[in-house]
């Protein structure tokens, strides 16, 4: 076991013994004879561990547990008291400590409870890596883009981002509304607390509420339990609805109440409880169109409506696109084990002028698939989808003068299938093996023998 500790006790005798015993485990030692003495040595160090008796002069233990907590909340502290008293150990506990041990000190039993203790110290540093970790992917960073539109989003998120209002992210499929969410939830002062995204659309209309509500035992035929429900068990974290037009319409107005009051009410309860959520949705649907036919409550749309950002396509901000397939060479290349992975001018001129129907997500699966099945480092035409490569001018060889790219798959195919193999040709027309088949079927070609 390895592991820094300070050990404060003002008996000599026993704060060495005290010292050599962990020395021998493998640990790294510092002591001191006082409270003062221990503070001023924690303060210059980071020990995984304080062991302090609570008889000190002048300053007890207690104090100097507090005293450090306030700088320190994490520090792991583990108390030793001559007195069989609950009452004080009781107090070391309610005032932060992690243990107590009890003297006469049992070498066996403090030895466990340190191990225990590191072991707690080292959880509490990987779940800050952890939660940076998380802060940094889903930063700014991460929504790529240098176009007007992008800037100003960004700028507008940095206003609202620590608000309660409610805010709806309108925009096309693909276009990154909950990666923006994410965003959003993690520069806000909720950013310690889990982001829940609910995608509305995935739910089935009649377990909508016991979905996001839960249900009291005995509420529908197989509820045996009680059950917390999305929201529940979201308290104190942002929700993100995506695709908020498609919540049915009998649950509309019981939604509406959970956004207003912050209160909820399990299918088949009579109780309702009190949750603290702040609320984004998103959808790529006109609710005010769906106000209008009366599919969506107007006074729903007008409560989630506090704070809007349009999240353009990709087509509409093509400033952005070169960075974002830069953005994805490197991440996917990386990912991939492959170093320097480039465009070579023809594709990136393909991707460049594509219109882009699925926006980014679209672009990343294409960067990702083409990474993956190139062989060398410069990914070409050969590697990017049909309709990518049928955006611009075929390449050489392949039919001219208004010619469909129907025609020029089949070409392809009838000019290519004897040099390559099925998975080859199918890769280099970006499509799979089964719709390969499925063209020559539909477009009468033969496979050579």
């Amino acid at each position: 076991m390895s592991g820094t500790l300070l050990i404060v006790e003002d008996e000599e005798t026993l704060r060495e013994s005290l010292g050599r015993l962990f020395a021998k485990e493998g640990y790294s030692v510092s002591t001191a004879g006082s409270a003062e003495k221990g503070l001023e040595l924690a303060e210059g160090n980071d020990f995984d561990v304080i062991i302090s008796d609570i008889i000190l002069p002048r300053m007890d233990g207690i104090e100097m547990l507090v005293r450090l907590k306030e700088e320190r909340p994490e520090q792991i502290f583990v108390v030793i008291t001559a007195y069989a008293s609950l009452d004080t150990a009781i107090k070391a506990l309610r005032a932060g400590a992690y243990d107590y041990i009890m003297k006469p000190i049992i070498h066996e039993e403090i030895k466990q409870v340190v191990r225990n203790a590191v072991r707690q110290r080292e959880l509490q540093r990987q779940n800050l890596l952890l939660r940076r970790q998380v802060k940094d992917h889903w930063g700014f960073d991460n929504v790529v883009g240098e176009s007007e539109a992008m800037k100003a989003i960004q700028a507008e998120v940095e206003k609202i981002a620590d608000s309660r209002s409610a805010v709806l992210l309108l925009g096309e499929t693909g276009t990154g509304k909950e990666l923006l969410a994410r965003v959003i939830h993690n520069r806000s002062s909720r950013r310690d607390m889990p982001f829940v995204p609910i995608h509305c659309s995935a739910i089935p209309e009649n377990l909508f509420e016991s979905e996001l509500f839960g249900h009291a035992r005995g509420a529908f035929t197989g509820a045996v339990a009680n059950k917390k429900g999305l929201l529940e068990e979201a308290d104190g974290s942002t929700v993100f609805l995506d695709e908020i037009g498609d919540v049915p319409a009998s649950f509309q107005v019981k939604l509406l109440r959970a956004i207003e009051e912050q209160e909820i009410r399990p299918l088949g309860s009579t109780k309702a409880r009190k949750v603290d959520l702040r609320f984004i949705t998103a959808t790529n649907s006109n609710l005010k169109e769906a106000v209008k036919q009366g599919r969506f409550r107007e006074d729903l749309y007008y409560r989630i409506n506090v704070i809007t950002i349009n999240v353009p396509p990709l087509r509409e901000r093509r400033d952005d696109i070169s960075m974002l397939l830069e953005h994805y060479l490197r991440k996917y290349s990386s990912e991939a084990g492959k170093r320097g992975c480039e465009l070579s001018p023809e594709a990136r001129s393909l991707l460049v002028n594509y219109r882009w129907p699925g926006n980014v997500r679209e672009l990343q699966n294409v960067v990702e698939r083409a990474v993956l099945i190139s062989e060398g480092p410069v990914i070409g035409p050969e590697h990017l989808p049909a309709d990518i490569r049928g955006s611009e001018t075929p390449p050489e060889g392949a039919l001219q003068g208004g010619h469909s790219i129907e025609d020029y798959t089949r070409s392809f195919i009838v000019k290519n299938q004897a040099l390559y193999n099925e998975q080859e040709l199918a890769a280099r027309l970006g499509i799979t093996r089964k719709t390969l088949w499925q063209k020559r079927k539909k477009l009468g070609i033969k496979r050579p023998s």
